[in-house]
């Protein structure tokens, strides 16, 4: 007879052991765009809560991030590896939002205020703007150290001869698509006047 032992695996942030493990005073973040992790960029301006700004969140597995995006602003294609994601429009839009699974799938849906959506952890997602004004939304990581893959920016540090391999095309076009994708993982991009018609939804 043969005993088989089965373990269960799990990736996450870990249980808080202390109700406040800093012995803060204080549990409120005031002004975001202000005291928060801020970036801006053509797209528009994102601020993050995490535990650099806000020591309150300090192992409490939590992220917050709010987005202020101007019309056909575009959040670039990117994952999370070590988190979920709760996005919920405030105002504006709508937005245009999707993630792809692992069989290749393309789940894409529009958002108006007062909707939410969920980008499973470690799935690439995006969101885009198409509406004429301001979008104005949160959202909630479940890690307090999410990280953030961007899509375009990490794929052409795969070497050449694999890359052109899985594109089918020359080096000489990967290299003019290289040298025009944005470095910064955190800015929101603008898509251009050719490409998005502000108002118009896809």
């Amino acid at each position: 007879m043969s005993c088989m032992q089965i373990r269960s695996v799990s990736a996450a942030d870990p249980d808080p052991l202390l109700d406040n493990p800093l012995n803060l005073t204080s549990f409120t973040l005031r002004d975001i765009f202000h005291n928060g992790d801020v970036s801006s960029g053509p797209g528009g301006v994102r601020a993050a809560v995490n535990t650099r700004n806000f020591p309150g969140t300090t192992s409490e597995g939590i992220t917050v991030v709010r987005f202020e995006m101007v019309p056909c602003g575009v959040n670039v294609p990117h994952t999370h590896p070590r988190a979920s994601e709760l996005l919920s429009l405030i105002s504006g839009g709508p937005l245009q939002v999707g993630f792809i699974d692992t069989s290749g799938n393309a789940h894409l849906d529009i958002i108006r205020p007062g909707d939410s959506t969920l980008f499973p952890r470690g799935l690439l997602h995006f969101e885009i703007n198409l509406g004429t004004e301001n979008a104005t939304y949160i959202s909630a990581l479940n890690s307090q150290n999410p990280g953030t893959l961007n899509a375009g920016a990490s794929l052409f540090r795969v070497p050449e001869l694999p890359l052109a391999t899985a594109l089918n095309t020359e080096f000489s076009v990967l290299k003019k698509i290289a040298e025009s994708i944005s470095p910064d993982l955190t800015t929101l991009e603008k898509s251009s006047k050719a490409h998005c018609v502000p108002g118009q939804v896809v």
